[in-house]
Formats: structure tokens, C-alpha cells, sequence
């Protein structure tokens, strides 16, 4: 990947993990753990501390520090953990717009709380319907959970903002789900708010838990008139998500349309994120980039076993898997590879992108004989 530049980074702490076990999440479904404060402290001084060969000094002089890479603000002392994030970064807690959507329904002081820590919008998601919903979730009574948490945030003067995941099981829900915003008067009450209601669909992206899911990705024609299955209003809606001024292709191409154009790239992907590049690491330190999935594939060592040091030289040298296909692999020749010439689901550019990308690496990790699934030390 290009050369480490930028002196700012995230570190991202997975310190209590998730209550959910989504199909869609890209983080994966791993084992919950614990961190101690102390250890929270040591996986900081890490890489404060740590000063690279051919610089002066300490590198990151800009470090954010996050308790959480799953949900937000689960463990009890969430008030705690955010006063310690305070502390070991250099400025504010990061909050994004995501709160834990099952402390929401349970901690009547937690919505409040996030209000005034600055929390002006918090996601939600929506598989479908109630059935739907839960089964994705992999828990009963996390769509009731979410709209509840709904109702907490408009208490609280918090913006919901709803996202919906476009598979085929969510197809026939879609206009119970718009007319359920409709009952609720999301619209007009986020407008008393001062603000908009914001509601948008898109298909998951096919790497970590949602690999699992791909033979839920609906077709082209499932999506798109004469045949297309999804509402005006949520399309409306989604276009202004996503500052778009035409509804064509809103939610991917058919796969054979972007096979057809990408097998001629020649140039790797080798695509960051517009975050920057940030470090998660797990309850047990293993150390992952915020460039693509927490899987083995992209893993870049130990922080206990390995040191930073070395954590950080595979970094720079893309040592993983992952990194060599992202990074040095003509795109062109993993569309080549592992594109399906005649594949007629629904896939965004990018999203095509990393399939492949991920496939390849998977392949590269088998053929050097290193585990394709996460193991527990």
C-alpha cells in the first residue's frame, strides 16, 4: 500500500465486543472478551510510542484511542471507558453517528448522556420486518430493540437515521417498512428536530459475516424496473443518502455489466478508507488495518507476541495476504479469476472489488498453509 504518511491515526479497542451476531457485519461474529483498563492503557503506549526507522521521533503525534469496534458504549462503565478515551487521545472521543442500539432500550439515562457528549445522529439498522429483522440479528427481539431505540433518540433530540439492507428477504417487507416510518411520522418529527429523516437501502458487503448471505443478493432485474420491487419514497430517499441526482444503477450493476468493464484494469484497487487508516485490535491483541476485514487473511501480528514493531513492518511491507491482492494484484486479473461473466446480481464497483480481492487472498492463505478461520489463543 502507498507509504505510511500521515502522523494521525485511530486505534480501535475491541474491549467488551458485541450482544449481536449480524449476518451482514463485515467485523465478524468472534467471541466477546474483556480488557482491563491497564491493558487498554498498554495497546496506547504502543503505538504512541512507537517511532519508525526512518524517522525521528514518535510517529503518531495525532492519536485517537476507542474503546469499541462492534457496538459502541456496551460495557457498564461506558462513561468510564469514554473519560479514559479522553484521556489517551490527543482531542475528543471519536462518536461517529452509532450508538448501542440494545443499551438504548434498557439504560433510560443512556440516550441523555449521548446527547450531550455531542451525539446529534445515530444510525439504525432494519433487516426487514420483526421475523426478519431478529433473524438476521441472530436475536429475538431486536427489531422491537430498534424501535425503541428509535423513541429514545427523538426523546433525547438524537436524529434516527434508518438503514435498510437490500436482499431478497427484505424485498416484499420494504413497504411495511415505509409505511411504518409513515406511522411513526419519522419525517415530520425529525423536521421538529430541526433536522431530516434519513432513510436508505443498500445491499451488505460481501466479506466477513455477510459472505454467508450472497446467495441473498437479489438480481438485477429484482431490483430495477419494469420488475424493480422498491418503493418511490425509499428510492427518494436513498438518492438524497447519497447526494445522487439520478436513481440509474442506485444499487449496483448486474455483475456481468462490471466483469465486462473491470477485467481490463490494470492497475491494482489498492483503495483506503476515507477514514485513513486506523488500527483495530481484538481482546486477545491481534492486530488488524481498517482496510478491509478482521480476518486472517489481513492479520498483522500480535501485539504481546509480536511487539508494534513488527506489526507495523508488515503493515508497511503488505507481509498479508490481503494487502499483496489489494495493493500489488492487477484488478483486471482477479475479475479475470474470480469474476462470473453471466452473474446477474446486484453488485456496487467497489463492492465487486473486494469480493474478488478477498477471494484471492483466501486462496494465497490456503496455498501457504496458514488458517482461513480465527482461532482463540
Amino acid at each position: 500500500m502507498p507509504a505510511l504518511e500521515s502522523h494521525a491515526t485511530t486505534v480501535t479497542i475491541d474491549v467488551r465486543g458485541c450482544p449481536a451476531r449480524c449476518r451482514h457485519c463485515w467485523l465478524y461474529a468472534t467471541p466477546n472478551g474483556r480488557v482491563a483498563e491497564r491493558e487498554v492503557r498498554w495497546v496506547a503506549d504502543q503505538f504512541r510510542t512507537w517511532s519508525h526507522p526512518d524517522h525521528a521521533g514518535t510517529w503518531f503525534t495525532d492519536l485517537t484511542v476507542q474503546t469499541w469496534y462492534r457496538e459502541p458504549d456496551l460495557a457498564p462503565e461506558y462513561r468510564g471507558l469514554y473519560e479514559l478515551e479522553r484521556e489517551l487521545s490527543d482531542g475528543d472521543p471519536v462518536r461517529y453517528e452509532l450508538l448501542s442500539v440494545w443499551r438504548l432500550p434498557r439504560d433510560d439515562a443512556y440516550a441523555p448522556w449521548a446527547r450531550d457528549v455531542g451525539t446529534e445522529i445515530c444510525q439504525l439498522t432494519f433487516f426487514g420486518m420483526e421475523g426478519t429483522t431478529d433473524w438476521f440479528v441472530r436475536r429475538r427481539g431486536a427489531f422491537r430493540d430498534t424501535l425503541v431505540a428509535t423513541e429514545r433518540l427523538l426523546d433525547a433530540g438524537i436524529l434516527p437515521r434508518w438503514q435498510l439492507f437490500l436482499t431478497t428477504r427484505i424485498l416484499p417487507e420494504l413497504g411495511a417498512l415505509v409505511d411504518l416510518a409513515h406511522d411513526l411520522r419519522l419525517d415530520e418529527r425529525c423536521r421538529d428536530l430541526g433536522g431530516e429523516f434519513d432513510m436508505f437501502l443498500h445491499t451488505p458487503g460481501p466479506d466477513g459475516e455477510a459472505c454467508e448471505i450472497e446467495h441473498l443478493r437479489p438480481e438485477a432485474d429484482e431490483v430495477y424496473p419494469p420488475d424493480g420491487r422498491i418503493p418511490t419514497y425509499l428510492v427518494d430517499k436513498t438518492m438524497r443518502h447519497f447526494d445522487r441526482d439520478s436513481a440509474d444503477h442506485l444499487f449496483g450493476h448486474a455483475e456481468s455489466e462490471l466483469v465486462a468493464e473491470m477485467r481490463g484494469r490494470a492497475e491494482p484497487w489498492g483503495a483506503i478508507p476515507s477514514t485513513g487508516v486506523q488500527f483495530m485490535v481484538t481482546h486477545e491483541f491481534d492486530v488488524y488495518s481498517n482496510v478491509a476485514e478482521p480476518a486472517p487473511w489481513w492479520r498483522l501480528g500480535n501485539l504481546r507476541a509480536d511487539g508494534i514493531d513488527r506489526v507495523m513492518r508488515r503493515f508497511e511491507a503488505d507481509a498479508p495476504p490481503g494487502h499483496r491482492a489489494q495493493f500489488h494484484t492487477p484488478l483486471g486479473e482477479l475479475v479475470e479469476r474470480y469474476g462470473r461473466p453471466d452473474g446477474r446480481r446486484v453488485y456496487a464497483e467497489a463492492d465487486l472489488a473486494t469480493r474478488v480481492i478477498r477471494q484471492a487472498a483466501m486462496d494465497e492463505q490456503a496455498r501457504l498453509g496458514e488458517p482461513l478461520k480465527h482461532t482463540s489463543r
